[in-house]
């Protein structure tokens, strides 16, 4: 792995990406108090004896991995990252709502994107991986066109709302006399919608932009609603999610390789986790999910979870995990958390049993008198679903009892508490659970996942800790037998 400073990384970028962007766009990222690192793969390589030669005298062969890092320097704000790529009204839109500074991951990659190059952003949870994908998409699509120009595709309905209500507050029309045009639609073709008034509206004037599940895009691309053209961003969140999913792999596929080509569209996938990454990369390009020069931007690799978690676990036995919770609530009084249990089983289902998720949510409304106790589970139909998310981000204080639905992409960023009433299945799925707390950008406020385990469970946990590099402190409690 070889070390480059930003200037040098960014002139060896300017020659294999073979394109341009406004100086402004493609200006060395720089940082200040602190040090970035990122690792960026591309489909060339320069071999190490020639490292330190000029950016022309390169020699190029299969794969190339820079790790770039600055110290000590003034950080570019996104604005100065982005001028003359996105327009002037979205700028000054992401201004008002605070974002000022980049994140890690918008300092690494837009500069990239902005470049036109396919890209996979790989980054810690609640980084800032969608307002980097975002702006890729405002800089190239044109209100003056009347086609799909922008598909985001998400694996959930809760991630699909989230993201649609960010790209409509970036698109919103803007005000200024001198600015007047016609703003860009953004239109959310979800599980659970109302798919015949899309339908109308995709035949009337189809948006510039489409977020949706995998499902209810499909049946519109199979009934030829609308086509993808004129795309020129895709974008699949939650790549991993997306092709480990037995229900949504075989469209994803169809999406990547039949309905679009890649010659025509800029690629983007996002996810916290990219197991086998270098493998992922290789099938990008051998199964022309992307183009050949696709690069990957992996943001903090040693240090997959945010260093503002604090990792603890409780053992007990099976029967005394409520009372357990319970104790830990009204140690903590979290004012805002969330619990995750196990989804049910089909055994258990047949067999007519209730939910432990419901079980649970009776539990605590009779036991604890702390803040409101919400359910979210993947069962429940998508205007309760809907309601009770809804419910949570109006509240000043929240328990979000949930499964794992949550756990991709959904941002409540004033959760400080994560409790694992079940134990993850995955190494993945701990690290998505755990990042949904410790979401608010350059925050050094601590926030805790507590999880409680079964003596035979501690292993699980352990070889968790070994894969992710964090370390889990044991929890003990007077209250416990």
């Amino acid at each position: 792995m070889a070390s480059l400073p930003t200037a040098q990384f960014l002139s060896l970028f300017r020659t294999f990406s073979g394109k341009s962007c406004p100086p402004r766009a493609l200006a060395p990222s720089l940082n200040s108090n602190r040090r970035t690192v990122a690792t960026i793969h591309f489909t060339q390589r320069v071999s190490k004896s020639n490292f330190n030669a000029k950016p022309a005298q390169a020699t190029l062969n299969s794969s190339f991995i820079i790790e770039a890092s600055d110290t000590g320097e003034r950080t570019l704000t996104l604005r100065e990252i982005c001028q003359g790529c996105v327009p002037e009204h979205v700028l000054r839109r992401i201004e008002e709502v605070g974002f000022i500074v980049p994140t890690d991951v918008q300092q690494q990659a837009l500069p990239v994107l902005l470049s036109g190059r396919d890209c996979i952003l790989h980054a810690q949870t609640g980084s800032g991986k969608t307002l980097t994908y975002l702006l890729l998409i405002f800089s190239v699509v044109s209100t003056k066109k009347s086609a799909v120009q922008a598909l985001i595709v998400v694996p959930t309905r809760e991630l699909g709302i989230q993201v649609t209500k960010v790209a409509r507050m970036l698109a919103a029309k803007p005000m200024e006399p001198e600015l007047e045009q016609k703003s860009c639609t953004v239109m959310a073709l979800l599980d659970g919608g109302m798919l015949k008034r899309h339908k109308s509206w995709l035949k009337a004037e189809p948006p510039t932009i489409v977020v949706a599940t995998v499902r209810s895009l499909c049946q519109m691309l199979e009934k030829q609603i609308f086509k993808l053209e004129s795309m020129r961003v895709l974008v699949i969140d939650e790549v991993d999610f997306m092709f480990n999913s037995s229900k949504q792999v075989g469209s994803l596929r169809k999406l990547l390789t039949s309905y679009s080509s890649t010659n025509n569209r800029q690629t983007v996938f996002a996810s916290a986790s990219i197991p086998q990454h270098r493998r992922f990369l290789h099938d990008c390009i051998q199964q022309k999910w992307t183009k050949s020069d696709v690069v990957h931007v992996h943001v903090n690799p040693i240090e997959p979870m945010p260093s503002s978690l604090h990792h603890r676990f409780v053992i007990c036995n099976k029967y005394e995990r409520r009372q357990t919770l319970l104790s830990l609530l009204h140690s903590d009084a979290p004012e805002c958390g969330i619990i995750f249990v196990g989804e049910q089983s089909e055994k258990s289902k047949k067999a007519g049993n209730a939910p432990s998720a419901t079980l649970l949510v009776d539990f605590l409304k009779t036991s604890y008198g702390g803040p409101d106790i919400l359910l979210l589970e993947e069962d429940m139909n998508f205007n309760l679903r809907a309601a009770s998310l809804s419910e949570v981000r109006q509240r000043g204080g929240y328990l979000l009892i949930s499964t794992d639905i949550a756990a991709r992409g959904v941002d409540l960023p004033e959760t400080t508490h994560i409790y694992n009433f079940d134990l993850p299945r995955t190494v993945v799925d701990y690290l998505h659970r755990a990042g949904r707390a410790a979401r608010k950008p350059f925050s050094d406020q601590k926030c805790c996942v507590t999880n409680i385990i079964t003596s035979e469970e501690r292993f699980v946990l352990q070889r968790y800790e070994n894969e992710l590099m964090f370390h889990c402190e044991e929890l003990f409690l007077q209250t416990q037998c």
